[in-house]
């Protein structure tokens, strides 16, 4: 049986909505924990079901897993093991590439399943390999696993030919523990680098650069524990701003970083769309205007 959304229209908004731990963020954020040699705890963690599928991927690498409430989770790599990742919750999920940088980073070697995930059309790994590479990995494709292995990560100046965010983090999370420093041109600028670099940063990583298109990291030999909270999901948030601006009488957004969301604010404002903006919070007021 089909799932199916009904929406009755016609209907104003109101009311206050509390927007969710970005889910961009937290798909890099959970395989970069196991960096560390000591427990990571995560605030803001959204309910959707890439976090299941990655913390079944965490318990299969003897990670320990703990759901602390609905939107913490604690993670414990202590007694990780470095296994083959060839279960079919790989083949469920796209970000389990991230594993690649984070067991490579770690280990020196990581083994995994291509990657699945929902099409979205051509989305290739191809500038993450190369970055490894330039890293000083050899990687062989056998048997639909892709073998990564490096006796040691050296520092290395790494040219993106696309600012690709996945292959910015994947790169970043390898490269904290390469001997010397690494220089990622032309990275993604987006939050969720950041973000990803934060964590890093609290876990030990010595990460520079986050927010331009160019970061530098200088290698470290461990890495421990910290806590962290997710950022806000802008896109979630951007779409509730805009529902409010197209139905509301009055409507509260919650739990928002408004610089991440600056360029859709500012052509609200240029049509007319009254809101009053604070520090981590949207208020839109209702209009009687009609949008065109």
């Amino acid at each position: 049986m089909e799932e199916v959304i009904k929406i009755e229209g016609g209907h104003r908004l109101h009311g206050t909505v509390r927007i969710s731990g970005s889910k961009n963020s937290t798909v890099a954020l959970i395989p970069a924990c196991v960096l560390g040699n000591a427990p990571v705890t995560i605030y803001g963690v959204p309910n959707i079901s890439d976090v299941r599928s990655l913390t079944v991927l965490l318990r299969e690498l003897n990670v320990e897993v703990k759901q602390i409430d609905e939107e913490t989770l604690y993670i414990d790599p202590t007694n990780m093991e470095n296994i083959p990742m060839v279960s079919n919750a790989v083949s469920k999920l796209r970000a389990s590439y991230y594993f690649m940088g984070a067991l490579l980073g770690k280990y020196g070697h990581a083994q995994i399943k291509m990657p699945g995930g929902c099409y979205l059309g051509p989305r290739p790994i191809d500038l993450h390999l190369k970055g490894f590479e330039a890293l000083g990995a050899t990687i062989t494709y056998e048997h639909g696993c892709y073998i990564l292995h490096a006796d040691e990560l050296v520092g290395s100046r790494i040219f993106l030919d696309i600012s690709s965010v996945g292959a910015t983090i994947n790169i970043m999370m390898a490269a904290v523990y390469a001997k010397g420093r690494t220089v990622i041109e032309n990275a993604a600028r987006e939050p969720e680098i950041i973000d990803i670099a934060t964590l890093l940063n609290k876990m030990g990583a010595k990460i520079h650069g986050m927010g331009t298109s160019t970061l530098v990291i200088d290698g470290m030999q461990e890495l421990k524990g910290c806590s962290h909270e997710i950022i806000p999901d802008r896109i979630e948030a951007a779409t509730y701003i805009i529902m409010a601006a197209a139905m509301a009488d009055d409507m509260v957004i919650e739990n928002i970083i408004p610089q991440h969301i600056e360029a859709i604010l500012m052509k609200l404002e240029e049509i007319g769309i009254q809101m009053k903006v604070g520090p981590d919070f949207v208020e839109i007021f209702g209009s009687d205007k009609e949008l065109r």
